[in-house]
C-alpha cells in the first residue's frame, strides 16, 4: 500500500511478530487503516498493527522477512528460564513476554556462546536492535526487565542497568469517553450476546481478559458482585453487578444458555476470542457513527473517571479496578471534569 501519510515498522506486540502502522492522527486516516484486514489498534503501544506475513509485508511494500533464531545452546538456555517463571507462577502474559524478549536478544546475539554474553552485548542490543526498529519505550523496559531476570536467575550475574539507557515512561493521559458516547455503544447491537458483553465490561471495569475469563460461577445474583479470579498481579477482587445489568444477563443466558465461560465461542464450552470482541466494538462504533479510535479498555477508563466525576472515592475506585498504587488510579483525576468545573469556579 503506497501513501506517503503512513510509515510501517517491523516489531513485536504481545509475543507477535507485527508491522506496525504510524500516522498523523486524522480520523480520515484511522478509517483507512480500520478497513485493511486484521488491523487492530494497541491501547498499549498507541499505535495500529497488523500480524508480520509475507502477504502483509507484499501489501505494505516491505521486504520480506528474515527471521533470526537462537542457536541450539540458546533454546536450551530459553527453556531454563521458562521452567524458573513457571516455578514462580508468573502469569501466561507475563511469560510470553519476557521469553518472547528473550528469545529476540538470543538470536540477535546467536553467533556468540552464551557464557560470553556480557552487559556490553545487552547496551548492543538495545542500540542496534530496539532504538533501531524504533520500538515503544514500555516494551523497550519489559525487555530490559526480562534480560536482567535472565541474567540473575540463570546466569546468575548481575547486571549493570546504568550503563543501559531505559526510557523515560510516557506520561499519557487515559481516554475518556462522554457518558452520552457510552450509552450509544452500549445500545448499539440489537443482538444480546453483544450488548452484554460491552454493557458488562463498562459497567464493572473490566479488562477485556477478565471479561473473556468470567465464569458462569464468578456470577454471584444473590449477593449482585462479579467475582473477578487470579486476574493482573494474580490478584483476586469483587465489583458491583447493577440490578439492570444483572437482568440483561439473565435474559442473555435464557437465550444462549453457556455451559463453562460466561461468554462463549462458536464451539459449546470455548473461550471467546479477543479478536471477536474487538469487532463487536468496532461494529458498535460504526452503527453509531463514532469516529474515535475507540478500544475496549476506553470503557474502563471511563467508567473509573465516571464514578470519579459522580463523587466515588478515590481509594474505592482503586479497589474496583484492581490497581496495586493509588498513583495508577490518581491519573483519573487528570481527565474528570469534576476539576476542570472547580477551576472554572476559582477564576
Amino acid at each position: 500500500m503506497k501513501n506517503q501519510s503512513f510509515s510501517y515498522t517491523p516489531g513485536t506486540h504481545k509475543g507477535q511478530k507485527v508491522i506496525f502502522i504510524q500516522f498523523e492522527k486524522d480520523y480520515k486516516l484511522v478509517e483507512i487503516v480500520k478497513k485493511i484486514t486484521g488491523s487492530i489498534w494497541s491501547q498499549q503501544k498507541k499505535t495500529w498493527y497488523v500480524a508480520d506475513t509475507d502477504e502483509n509485508r507484499l501489501f505494505f511494500n516491505l521486504p520480506k522477512n528474515h527471521v533470526q533464531h537462537p542457536s541450539e545452546e540458546g533454546y536450551l538456555h530459553l527453556q531454563k528460564f521458562k521452567n524458573y517463571l513457571l516455578s514462580k507462577r508468573y502469569s501466561e502474559n507475563t511469560i510470553r513476554t519476557y521469553i518472547d524478549a528473550l528469545r529476540s536478544f538470543l538470536a540477535f546475539h546467536n553467533q556468540i556462546p552464551i557464557i560470553a554474553l556480557t552487559n556490553d552485548d545487552v547496551i548492543r542490543y538495545n542500540t542496534d536492535y530496539v532504538l533501531k526498529n524504533n520500538l515503544s519505550s514500555s516494551y523497550q523496559n519489559q525487555i530490559v526487565n526480562a534480560i536482567k531476570l535472565y541474567f540473575k536467575t540463570v546466569r546468575e550475574i548481575s547486571l549493570d542497568l546504568d550503563k543501559i539507557h531505559r526510557p523515560k515512561r510516557e506520561k499519557t493521559l487515559p481516554n475518556v469517553l462522554s457518558k452520552e458516547e457510552v450509552k450509544a455503544i452500549l445500545n448499539a447491537h440489537s443482538n444480546l450476546k453483544h450488548k452484554a458483553m460491552l454493557s458488562l465490561i463498562y459497567s464493572c471495569g473490566l479488562r477485556r481478559s477478565e471479561l473473556l475469563d468470567l465464569k458462569l460461577s464468578n456470577i454471584d445474583s444473590k449477593r449482585n458482585i462479579v467475582f473477578i479470579k487470579q486476574s493482573k498481579g494474580k490478584k483476586d477482587r469483587i465489583t458491583p453487578l447493577s440490578p439492570k445489568i444483572l437482568e440483561l444477563l439473565r435474559e442473555y443466558y435464557k437465550i444462549y444458555k453457556p455451559k463453562n465461560y460466561l461468554f462463549e465461542g462458536q464451539e459449546a464450552g470455548s473461550i471467546y476470542s479477543e479478536q471477536s470482541l474487538q469487532n463487536v466494538l468496532k461494529q458498535a462504533l460504526v452503527k453509531v457513527n463514532i469516529k474515535k479510535p475507540v478500544t475496549l479498555h476506553w470503557l474502563r477508563h471511563s467508567y473509573a473517571t465516571h464514578l470519579l466525576e459522580s463523587g466515588t472515592d478515590l481509594r474505592y475506585i482503586q479497589e474496583l479496578l484492581g490497581h496495586n498504587s493509588s498513583k495508577t488510579t490518581e491519573i483519573y483525576t487528570h481527565v474528570s471534569t469534576k476539576k476542570l468545573t472547580a477551576n472554572k469556579k476559582s477564576f
